[in-house]
């Protein structure tokens, strides 16, 4: 079996020592907001948009862009973490996978309000460290750690 591999973009929102999830519709499981790189975009800018378009939200990314700067190159905002994610697992193995780049912002409110077409505000949920740990059960493992440390990225940036 081939796998496919789609290059993605999520955003770990933070607000007030909590991060936004949803539970999402076609997955079935909470998420933060993200979704598919476009062929015009570059990675950090999907998390942008992903974020506005689902949260109407807009982050202040925590990413460096440090690096080497030249007539023909430049450094881009750099993700906190680089995931591959199986999407798609069967018994014949793993048809699909996302390369998700993760970034970490901040917000300035708790008040979502998705764009028109998104889920709806009410799927969206606030989750501090302890609700992380405490609703383990329900939640990827990767969402729970990287959730965690997203919210202390944030509040260790001030």
């Amino acid at each position: 079996m081939e796998t496919t591999r789609h290059f993605v973009a999520t955003v770990y929102v933070v607000n007030d020592g909590a991060t936004a999830l949803h539970e999402h519709d076609k997955l079935d499981m909470w998420l933060p907001p993200g979704g598919h790189v476009d062929r015009d975009e570059l990675p950090h800018e999907t998390a942008l948009r992903e974020a506005r378009e689902e949260t109407g939200l807009t982050v202040s990314l925590l990413a460096d862009a440090d690096g080497p700067e030249s007539e023909t190159a430049r450094s881009l905002p750099q993700p906190r973490q680089f995931l591959l994610e199986d999407i798609n697992v069967t018994p014949e193995g793993v048809g699909h996978q996302h390369v998700d780049f993760v970034y970490y912002g901040e917000v300035e409110h708790r008040d979502i309000a998705p764009a028109a077409g998104e889920q709806d505000a009410d799927d969206w949920e606030w989750f501090a460290p302890a609700d992380l740990r405490a609703r383990a059960d329900e939640l990827a493992d990767d969402v729970v750690e990287v959730g965690i440390d997203a919210i202390e990225a944030v509040e260790g940036s001030r």
